[in-house]
């Protein structure tokens, strides 16, 4: 696989600049920033990934690492949907007991 991200190095730099800017939003954006700032923060991650490329293109797993990391983000955001749900169905199970009684 490592050589096959080394023979393609624009699908391997889209790939950690997709995973890149998941793991942002995901783990560190407090709100919404300005159009302008956005812009900016943007342009800094895309060049903060080519340093990220040169390191998977010396044979660096960083887009495996990448890749568990945002499984593992997936999985705790499936466990908190999860969570919710459950929580609304046991509460609506109350109030319909609530009524039938």
């Amino acid at each position: 696989m490592q050589t096959w991200f080394h023979d393609h190095p624009v699908v391997a730099y889209l790939l950690i600049f997709a995973f890149t800017i998941y793991i942002f939003n995901a783990v560190f954006r407090m709100g919404r920033l300005p159009i302008l700032k956005e812009i900016i923060v943007h342009i800094i991650m895309a060049i903060g990934c080519l340093v990220l490329l040169l390191l998977q293109l010396d044979k660096l797993p960083i887009i495996q690492c990448m890749a568990v990391a945002v499984i593992m983000m997936l999985m705790l955001r499936g466990r908190q949907m999860y969570d919710r749900w459950r929580t609304r169905k046991s509460g609506a199970d109350a109030a319909v007991k609530r009524t039938e009684t």
